[in-house]
């Protein structure tokens, strides 16, 4: 499978990345939960990992920090081709894979997402689509899905997620809203 990925460099001054995925704002969710602006107030950058559904989304995010984003399966054709399905995000050493969770309509398993990202050997890889949270080390890489906001699924709670950077180690952390 040959999938061109979209690239972004930040400097390795980042230490905190706001992850959100599944906003599906208006048509599952109105507002942004209030609680959100608070928790990224600290953060140098903010991924979100599809489903946007409306692209006003993002610059909600973008009065907080800069932000990357891909499409996802629900998100119009004309955000889904600006903003592509897959990127390869550089935060100093730390590179970062950020997916929907599937191309073509299709869920991906770990390996081929590992493909995807080929030559690159990514980190982490941040991954939307299941509307709930995942953490999982495999083949050396953090697979990170943050939930959603606004439409969890087996899960009682919305959600996002924060990545820590300290040098070239990731780690992850799940925060749950009421």
């Amino acid at each position: 499978m040959t999938v061109q990925y979209k690239k972004a460099k930040y400097n390795s001054e980042i230490k905190k990345i706001g992850v959100v995925s599944d906003t599906h704002i208006p048509t599952r969710g109105r507002i942004i939960p209030p609680g959100l602006y608070e928790l990224f107030e600290a953060v140098g950058l903010i991924l979100h990992a599809g489903d946007l559904v409306d692209e006003q989304v993002l610059d909600e995010f973008k009065a907080l920090a800069p932000v990357e984003a891909v499409a996802g399966n629900m998100d119009p054709v004309m955000l889904q081709s600006r903003l592509g399905r897959l990127k390869l995000i550089e935060v100093g050493p730390v590179k970062i894979g950020l997916l929907h969770g599937d191309v073509s309509g299709h869920r991906l398993d770990y390996d081929q997402v590992l493909e995807l990202f080929r030559p690159e050997k990514p980190q982490a890889v941040v991954f939307g689509h299941l509307h709930q949270p995942v953490e999982e080390q495999y083949n050396e890489t953090l697979f990170f899905n943050p939930g959603s906001l606004i439409d969890p699924r087996r899960t009682p709670h919305p959600s996002c997620g924060l990545l820590h950077l300290d040098g070239s180690e990731v780690r992850s952390e799940i925060i749950y809203f009421d």
